[in-house]
């Protein structure tokens, strides 16, 4: 069977709709309608019940599901293995602990599936949102959205709420919610210029193009942490992380969500990159989904 018709299949199986499997997969929806009819042709039987709101599986599709999972799995695991017999070495970029967000289990599967690949990490400063991807100092990155995304494909691992970091002893920790208003008179943290212009925005708590909140540079998480303890200045976090004592995150009403991903560069044909991003995709389904 043609492994690639088969993709198509498991992508409009896991969307459960052509327009989202065919904006998944890159591609308009006609020519993907035609290519799982080809597929229900060559098998000679319906795979997918249609409908408008979306698709389910036959009998005959959910068999060949399952059997398309196993063998797109030993093709890619069969293309990991010949990269790394002739070499490989994968850089994965970091900001911060985002390395230790995506947790030990996406190492442990990635060792398991690719044991002669070596891994370097690289950990980039707050003015890089890429941690290399977009310089060609890194394979893939795992990181942090929103950014300019131009030439970068990201897969989103996970979706967060965010926070703003205060002093334990600030008089909002004790709410809920705090909204931007709460914090008109107060410094907030600033990025470089130069710095991704989206990225940059986005953690001032600011929109591209508008006037930043005045405070301090920052290119660290320590450096933003040290700035709350010692002179109360606003910075943004993901919520639901730990944090040192005297310091406190309240969720910031009004914020878009801030996604962790996985950024790697759209040219790229590295097997080890395609490895490593369906062996997260994989550990993090249903949540995963590539843009």
């Amino acid at each position: 069977m043609d492994l690639r018709l088969l993709r198509y299949f498991v992508a409009v199986v896991e969307e459960r709709h052509f327009g989202r499997a065919a904006a998944r997969l890159h591609m308009s929806q006609p020519p993907l309608s035609r290519a799982i009819k080809q597929l229900e042709a060559d098998l000679g039987a319906a795979l997918l019940n249609r409908s408008a709101a979306g698709v389910t599986l036959t009998a005959a599709g959910e068999l060949l599901y399952d059997e398309a999972r196993t063998l797109l799995e030993q093709a890619d695991q069969a293309r990991a293995r010949v990269a790394a017999a002739s070499a490989s070495t994968l850089t994965v970029g970091t900001i911060a602990d985002s390395a230790e967000e995506a947790g030990t289990r996406l190492a442990a599967a990635f060792r398991k599936q690719n044991p002669g690949v070596e891994v370097r990490i690289r950990e980039a400063d707050f003015t890089d949102p890429t941690a290399g991807v977009r310089a060609g100092l890194a394979d893939v990155a795992v990181t942090r959205t929103p950014f300019d995304r131009t030439g970068i494909t990201t897969l989103v691992l996970r979706s967060d709420p965010v926070g703003v970091v205060l002093r334990a002893d600030d008089p909002l920790v004790g709410r809920d919610i705090v909204h931007v208003r709460d914090l008109a008179d107060r410094q907030w943290f600033q990025l470089p210029e130069g710095t991704d212009s989206v990225w940059r925005a986005y953690w001032n708590g600011t929109k591209p193009g508008g006037k930043l909140r005045d405070g301090p540079v920052v290119r660290t998480i320590a450096e933003c942490l040290q700035g709350t303890v010692w002179n109360g200045t606003v910075g943004m976090m993901p919520m639901g992380h730990a944090l040192p004592e005297g310091l406190s995150c309240v969720r910031l009403a009004g914020m878009p969500r801030s996604c962790l991903v996985l950024a790697w560069n759209s040219g790229s044909t590295d097997p080890l990159i395609r490895s490593f991003t369906r062996i997260a995709a994989a550990s993090y389904r249903p949540a995963a989904t590539a843009k």
